[in-house]
């Protein structure tokens, strides 16, 4: 029994291994330009609600804090159904591992904010262009298991995050629509990317 163990594990090695390399075709295109939307909605309800947040910064935290979760409450949604529609043995495995790659940029940029707003929350100025630009590495990270057009993304991401972390001592740092232009456009990008990918596999979503 121990050899059967032994040979069933080192299967599940190398498969694991194989999906590590493979496309991923988990994410829907159509939910990806639905978090690009809603980062300008949330764009827009902050215009509308909060006047000046650096003086209200827990309520500037909580609506993009709230507006992440529910975008990635929404593509993980939509990941594990297509999985679970997925006739293919490796798509559990590829899930794990796109997984894996984007969630260490996930955790750092909570851990970053959680450690500004109670440390620093007068400074809240620079979480904007630190998300973007963790946002990136996680996009970054990501690219071997997507599309190449995909690192396109990544480096839209990175360069928004530097300019607005450059002009971080400017009050436009924290204008709805530093968050609302560079999400709004990366995610309708980065659906674009899969919406293209796809159908050239027969497989738009």
């Amino acid at each position: 029994m121990t050899d059967v163990h032994k040979a069933l594990a080192e299967l599940e090695t190398i498969r694991s291994q194989i999906a590590s390399v493979l496309e991923f075709r988990g994410y829907g295109p159509a939910t990806l330009a639905a978090t690009g939307l809603l980062a300008v909605l949330a764009a827009a309800l902050q215009g509308m609600l909060i006047r000046q947040p650096a003086r209200h910064p827990g309520t500037y935290l909580k609506l993009w804090v709230a507006t992440a979760a529910l975008s990635l409450a929404l593509i993980s949604l939509e990941a594990v159904s297509r999985v679970r529609r997925s006739q293919s043995a490796l798509a559990l495995p590829m899930l794990r591992s796109a997984g894996e790659e984007f969630l260490p940029a996930i955790v750092a940029g909570l851990l970053v904010t959680v450690v500004i707003w109670r440390g620093a929350p007068q400074d809240i100025w620079i979480l904007p262009g630190l998300w973007q630009v963790l946002f990136s590495l996680g996009v970054f990270a990501s690219c071997r298991l997507l599309p190449r057009p995909m690192f396109g993304a990544g480096l839209w991401y990175l360069a928004s995050g530097l300019v607005l972390l450059a002009h971080a001592s400017c009050p436009c740092t924290l204008s709805p629509w530093a968050m609302g232009i560079p999400f709004g456009i990366g995610q309708t990008v980065v659906a674009a990317v899969l919406w293209t990918a796809y159908r050239e596999h027969h497989e738009i979503a």
